[in-house]
């Protein structure tokens, strides 16, 4: 992996995450009764932002397959990118009396309401991958997710690196999320942050959502290319939409990789096969297995301990083609 001074800003783990995996080795959710009886089956009502990408594919396998391991009965849907698909399941899961609700917000805010609804019922929240804003941070009990602030600016470090050497200006095109999404949010302020810092002959010239989908990125690259033609650097906000525009950087007679470097975030299968063909350049990894974390918080909630970490962060990493080949063998996702 590439050196860590400057591709990677505080990403590791909290130490908390190693106690919530203890606190799972030796705890079963049970019914409340201190002298015994039958285990009570603990069930998590999970509301999924979508199916967008490689990335958010991995994420649901891997809380379905945290779920089954950990017996927990999973109460699961899709909110197909739509805030009022999650706020319904959100109250259907409330009707149904679920020990504790859990969900990837579609967009920050509009929440506050469906979420005192949740505490008035005295069921716990947890957050995962993505944040929320609202009035009382009471109403969930944390958040497991990546940094994606710092996704960006890992990403604008690792644009630096591959551009060491360039000469003459940079004509730099953005990918940006899903419109209001915090993915989208933090990553396009981490990015511009140390874009300002850089050389100022470096430029963003377009910026436009893409909306975390494979077709999105096509058609808005290839949008990109009839408009600014002098672009000769891509950020993509995650794999998918990057996959989509090289298909449109090909089709426009251009080399990715070559005539336009391409960096982007999650760290998918595909992503590192396009980087093992030299298509993208380098990836700021998002971890979505966060699957293991999520049903070890929710078996501490539902005991009722609430001083969890107000935000359990993942393990991620940065990757360049010249580690892609060893790398893409061990990729569980």
């Amino acid at each position: 992996m590439l050196n860590r001074r400057h591709f990677l800003t505080g990403t590791a783990a909290v130490a908390a995450t190693g106690a919530l995996a203890a606190c799972a080795k030796t705890n079963n959710t049970t019914s409340a009764s201190s002298t015994g009886g039958a285990a009570k089956t603990l069930t998590l009502g999970f509301s999924q932002v979508g199916s967008e990408s490689g990335w958010r594919a991995a994420n649901t396998q891997s809380v379905k397959d945290a779920a089954a391991a950990a017996g927990i009965n999973l109460k699961f849907s899709d909110a197909e990118q739509k805030q009022e698909n999650q706020i319904a399941a959100i109250r259907s899961y409330i009707q149904q009396k679920v020990d504790v609700i859990s969900f990837s917000p579609v967009v920050v805010t509009g929440w506050d309401t469906v979420l005192q609804e949740a505490k008035a019922a005295k069921i716990p929240v947890i957050l995962t991958d993505r944040s929320v804003d609202v009035s009382d941070p009471s109403l969930y009990v944390t958040l497991i997710g990546s940094d994606f602030e710092a996704e960006g600016e890992r990403a604008a470090h690792l644009m630096e690196h591959v551009l060491q050497g360039h000469t003459g200006p940079v004509n730099l095109a953005q990918l940006e999320g899903t419109t209001g999404s915090a993915p989208a949010i933090d990553r396009t302020k981490g990015f511009a942050k140390v874009m300002a810092a850089s050389d100022p002959t470096w430029k963003i010239v377009v910026t436009q959502t893409g909306n975390f989908t494979r077709d999105g990125g096509k058609q808005v690259m290839a949008a990109f290319l009839q408009s600014h033609p002098e672009i000769n650097a891509l950020f993509a906000q995650n794999d998918d939409m990057a996959l989509g525009a090289i298909q449109a950087i090909e089709a426009a007679g251009k080399k990715p990789g070559v005539d336009i470097k391409i960096v982007s975030c999650d760290g998918v299968h595909d992503g590192f096969v396009a980087m093992t063909q030299g298509k993208i350049n380098a990836i700021a990894e998002c971890n979505p297995l966060l699957g293991p974390q999520l049903m070890d918080a929710a078996k501490q909630v539902a005991a009722g301990k609430t001083d969890l970490p107000k935000w359990i962060k993942t393990k991620e990493s940065d990757f360049t083609q010249d580690q892609a080949a060893a790398a893409l063998p061990t990729r569980k996702y």
